[in-house]
């Protein structure tokens, strides 16, 4: 056994899951466990979209006279546009992965006997995806907590003169960290890792986790792959434990009823 610590590992390494992980995800026998997951994000997006803009509206009727409301409007709906998208940029992406999170662990399972070359196929039926459902939920509410208790100090930065400057990049690099947390629970999490473990294991190679959790940030900025991205991060993730992250045997120990 090789007990020298890992090292920090490469980004472009982690940035190169995800591209195989839309790969991965278009085999036949993995589109079925996409179909769902992609249905959530596109209908969640839609559905987000739709109500922040209804809102802002509502918002500025109250808060503006019409005369200047018109006046303004040219200026103020590009800076919502921006606002919206920053901030479905990350909240977006974290609300749809705890919604699809029963079925983010069905598709990592099917991944992982995929690469390693398992004939059986993974049986998706209800009995099974609700029997993830509490371990799922309670691994994303542990990991809602952690982000909060981090997120709510990096936003207050964007109100400090000067500590503003950093605020960007500081949470770039949050996101990226938090998207590599929560995409690699699923692989982890079938196998009975726990959050403080995850941590863990990602902060050992914590460049090559980062590289992933960038490369996932910068698809969600494209229009039409971000509806992709879940499914695809997932496996990508999931691509990181087999090959980098986990043992070299370990066992898949499925979390659906045969």
């Amino acid at each position: 056994m090789n007990t020298t610590a890992p090292g920090p590992g490469n980004p472009l390494t982690g940035a190169a899951c995800l591209l195989r992980g839309f790969r991965l995800i278009a085999r036949p026998r993995l589109r079925r466990f996409v179909i769902i997951p992609l249905a959530i994000n596109t209908l969640l997006f839609s559905l987000l979209l739709y109500y922040l803009g209804d809102a802002f509206n509502s918002l500025l009727n109250w808060l503006l006279p019409q005369w200047l409301l018109e006046w303004l409007l040219w200026i103020v709906w590009p800076l919502f546009a921006l606002a919206a998208i920053c901030l479905l940029w990350f909240g977006f992406a974290l609300l749809a992965a705890l919604i699809a999170a029963p079925f983010n662990s069905l598709l990592a399972l099917a991944v992982e006997r995929e690469l390693r070359g398992h004939a059986e196929e993974v049986d998706g039926n209800w009995k099974g995806i609700l029997r993830e459902v509490g371990r799922t939920l309670w691994s994303e509410l542990g990991k809602l907590t952690y982000i909060l208790l981090r997120a709510i100090p990096l936003l207050l930065l964007f109100l400090i003169p000067g500590l503003n400057l950093a605020a960007p990049l500081l949470w770039f690099l949050f996101g990226a960290w938090i998207f590599a947390l929560e995409y690699a629970d699923f692989p982890m999490g079938n196998h009975g890792i726990l959050f403080p473990e995850q941590r863990r294991k990602l902060a050992e190679r914590r460049l090559l986790s980062l590289g992933f959790g960038a490369s996932v940030a910068l698809a969600l900025l494209v229009p039409i792959l971000n509806f992709f991205v879940m499914p695809a991060a997932v496996a990508g993730a999931t691509l990181l434990w087999v090959e980098r992250l986990g043992p070299e045997q370990s066992v898949v120990s499925a979390p659906t009823a045969n």
